[in-house]
């Protein structure tokens, strides 16, 4: 499912009364604020669902697998997503 398809089931599932345009600004409303939470450092529980934390990744040495030489790899951030426990079970 991509966005598109996203904000066509929200519009589904809030009835005939909800447009198009209403679905996909509460879709964006929810993204964005997760991002802004992440963005802060701090983590995302939805209880039943999951949780979305910022992990950061210590600079390494790597190589690079065209040459094989020996190169630094810089200190990043990245997203995790842990599944919840009734999402889990209702795969």
């Amino acid at each position: 499912m991509n966005k598109a398809e996203l904000v066509i089931s929200v519009q589904k599932h809030l009835g005939k009364g909800a447009s198009k345009a209403a679905s996909e600004k509460a879709v964006n409303a929810v993204i964005d604020s997760i991002a802004a939470t992440l963005r802060k450092g701090k983590n995302v529980q939805l209880v039943g669902f999951g949780t979305f934390k910022v992990v950061h990744r210590k600079a390494r040495m790597g190589v690079n697998p065209k040459t094989g030489e020996p190169l630094k790899i810089k200190p990043s951030k990245s997203v995790k997503f842990g599944v919840g426990k009734d999402l889990k079970s209702k795969l």
